[in-house]
Parts: C-alpha cells; structure tokens; sequence
C-alpha cells in the first residue's frame, strides 16, 4: 500500500514554494513506520537532502538540510513554521550550520545560534527552545504532543548554501519590492504613468515579459497578451498596458507599450520608421501596424502634437540571450538605428536579456543590483559594444512560460528590472528641456508627493 503524506495539497505547495518549487518524496512517517530514530535513520540516511516535518493540531513545524539526514558534516539549513490550512505566513529562517544528534530515544536538531528541536517518536512529542519559538513567532509550549512526523527527500534543489538562502528570502525582498514599486511616482510628477516601450526582434520575449510583470503583481499566471512562435511574430498592434497591483486593485503609475517584432527581411516585422512616431506618442493604441509603411500624418488615427504624458519615458530593448551572439548584421544595423532615435528624442533606454537559464544568480546578495555572472558575460559585452547601453544598464530576466505557479525569485527579478527602467525613465524626464516640461500634463501636489524612491 502507497504511503501518503498527512500535508494538504496546499500545504505542500508551500513547502516547495519556500524551496523554489522543489519536489518532496515521502521516506518515513510515524504512524505507518516504525516510531523509533533506527526506523528513521533506517528510511532516510543517505537520501540527499531531507525536510522533517512535524504536524501538530494547528501548526507544522520542521528543519530542512541541505546535508544528508543524520550527516556528520554541519548543514545548511532552513527552520520554518506555519499555521495549517493557510495559504500565505509561512515564517522561515536560514542558517548555515545545522548539527544532529541522536541520543536515543530522541533525535535533535540543533544551531550554534541557539536552536534546538527535539524529536521523541516513541512519546510522539516534540521539544522547542524558546530561540525556535521565538524566531518562528510561535505560540507554543516547550514541549507538545504531535499528530505525525514526516520525513521528505527534496529533489530539484541546488546543493549550494548561497542559492537556499536566496530561496528562502526571496519571499521577504519580493514584499518589499512590490511595496516600492506601488508607492512609485514619475519624477516630480510630470507626467500621471511612466511609459516603458518593448522593442526587439521576433520571438525575443517582449509579449512574454509583460504577461511575466502582470502575474507578479496579480499574484497569479496571466496570459493577456498573445504570445507565440510565429516567425512573423504574434503582435500585429500597438499596445499600450496599464498595470494593477492584485493585493490593493490599485493602479501603478507606469504602462509597457508592446511593439510588433522586428525582422531582418525587408517588409517583414515592424517598420523601424514607425519608432520616431511611437517614441513621440503620435501611434494610438490598438494601430494596426504596416510593415511596408510607417504611419503618415494624414493617417486618421495619427495623434498631432500629443503632451507629455502620451509619449514614451523609457525603451527597453528585448533581446534573447541566447540569439544575442549570433544576430544578424541586418537586425544589428536596425537596432543601432532604432537606438540613435532613442537617444536622439532624449528618451530613456535599457536592455533587456530574456530567458537567462541561472536566473537565481542574477542579482546579488542583497537582491539590489545586476551581477554579471559567468553564465552571461559575453552576451552583456556583445549589447555592450553593439548599442553602446552601459553595463548598469543591461538586464536579466525569465519570463514566465510554462510554469503553472509563480517563483519567488523570478518575481524579485522582475520587480527589479521594473525598477531599473523607472530610474531610466526619470533620469530622462529630469534631463528634459523646459519647453517640455512647461507642457507637462501630470498631477503635482506638492502636499501629498510621495519620495520618488524605488529601493527596498
């Protein structure tokens, strides 16, 4: 007979969610296996790693080790806690050292912290400290009888301290991301939304990347915006985005702008004399583009001397990283070309490298800036010399494709390219010329402006 594990599907969503979505397979549990540490040590020594779980009335408690279990070697490790049939509260904390022992008939878990967790299956009890109780923010006694303990291999994970820590303060960076970017406002508000344009050749992910920025703020997969592989690309029209944040319904103050795919054949993709046009807010939204000509004055929806605030702020060039070392001399001279408008309508500008594999080594400790990694360097040097964007300003991300739940650390990374093309945004609008801004159509209130500050 299968051996089932006590955690609700819910639960154990949870659970890998705080690992970045590893797998657990169930190797003992109390009530079916023996309830004695031989037992334990019998089903779970030299599995990899391991999570023990420990089930109480309303509370799950338990230790994950990055070593095997009962490993003589000290062990990464990550200490959690969480009320049952919730979705959301998890608390955690990472360590670097974790020791285990087994006095018989307990087994303990112990930090030079000053964390302990101890394990008598025989008497199906369970012993915290007051540092556990504390750390967790639990509400427990020193010592509580337990429903069931459980103890997982985890697959899929890194066997690297550095990338569990990161995993498991995703959670708490991604908060605080979110909380800056909500409360952002354009510099000294001159303009109510900051306009951010998706450019890029076909297939390179800028539809993608707006599907991926919309479900980080819902909270959830979305998939508004058409993507594909069509070699012609999917988007035929201009659009133009706004964005809300899930938890609040409120809207941000800044919109992505997708643009038609560009192509290295003549007549193909987006007519790069349309960008001039776009960049000054002359193409509405919903424009049907034509490859074979860019939109004229005399179009009927051609917009005549639009404000400020309908203009773009800031381009993002999309670029695959793994097509980036092999672009055509065609798609670079368009690019180069796009580029020079960019710089010449005073308009903000980064790059953006889509579907980077290592994704967690992106940004740095501390989840504030862009590293470049090994995995990377050549692509960033090749944007580098090719659209002369400074490093600072070159870009990583993965978007969202097949997954069917959202990653802590794939929203970070989001959110903080979000923030490194709001910075260029208002880098532009700072430098602008004062007959620009004298026509700005913003909504400044010196009372109620809020510090145009996006770190967490």
């Amino acid at each position: 007979m299968e051996v089932t594990t006590r955690l609700t599907w819910l639960e154990e969503k949870i659970l890998k969610y705080l690992l970045g979505n590893a797998s657990l397979t169930l190797l003992y549990k109390s009530s079916v296996h023996k309830p004695c540490v031989i037992e334990m040590t019998k089903k779970c020594s030299h599995q990899g790693s391991t999570m023990t779980v420990v089930h109480l009335e309303q509370d799950v408690v338990g230790v994950f080790m990055l070593e095997h279990f009962l490993s003589e070697k000290p062990s990464a490790c990550v200490w959690f806690s969480f009320e049952k049939n919730k979705s959301s509260g998890i608390s955690s904390l990472f360590l670097n050292t974790l020791e285990t022992t087994v006095k018989s008939p307990e087994l303990r878990f112990s930090s030079p912290y000053g964390l302990s967790l101890t394990i008598d299956p025989s008497k199906r009890k369970l012993h915290l400290n007051k540092v556990v109780i504390k750390a967790l923010g639990l509400n427990l006694d020193m010592i509580s009888q337990y429903l069931e303990c459980e103890i997982f291999r985890v697959d899929g994970i890194k066997n690297d301290p550095g990338f569990i820590k990161k995993m498991v303060t995703a959670k708490q960076h991604r908060g605080k991301l979110l909380s800056a970017l909500r409360e952002y406002r354009p510099y000294k508000d001159l303009v109510s939304e900051v306009r951010i344009l998706l450019v890029g050749p076909v297939g390179s992910g800028k539809s993608s990347f707006f599907n991926s920025v919309k479900s980080a703020f819902q909270g959830h997969l979305t998939r508004q915006a058409t993507v594909g592989s069509d070699e012609s690309g999917i988007t035929k029209q201009y659009r133009m985005y706004s964005l809300k944040c899930g938890e609040s319904g409120e809207r941000l103050r800044f919109m992505l702008c997708d643009s038609m795919g560009l192509d290295e054949r003549e007549e193909e993709g987006l007519n790069i004399d349309d960008i001039p046009n776009i960049l000054n807010g002359c193409v509405p939204d919903r424009y049907q583009f034509n490859p074979s000509e860019p939109i004229q004055p005399k179009h009927f929806a051609y917009v005549t001397s639009p404000p400020l605030k309908d203009r773009i702020h800031c381009v993002a060039f999309v670029l695959d990283i793994n097509s980036v070392n092999t672009l055509s001399d065609k798609m670079v001279a368009k690019l180069k070309k796009i580029h020079k408008d960019v710089v010449d309508c005073g308009v903000g500008h980064v790059a953006l490298l889509t579907n980077v594999a290592n994704y967690d080594e992106v940004l740095d400790d501390n989840f504030l800036n862009m590293t470049e990694s090994m995995t990377s360097k050549s692509q960033v040097k090749t944007v580098q010399t090719m659209l002369n964007i400074p490093i600072a300003n070159i870009l990583m991300v993965r978007n969202y494709a097949s997954e069917r739940r959202l990653e802590p650390m794939k929203d970070v990374l989001i959110f903080a390219v979000l923030r490194h093309m709001l910075r260029a945004a208002d880098d532009a609008l700072e430098e602008l010329p004062p007959e620009d801004t004298a026509s700005a159509d913003g909504f400044v209130n010196d009372e109620s402006h809020i510090k145009n500050e996006v770190e967490p």
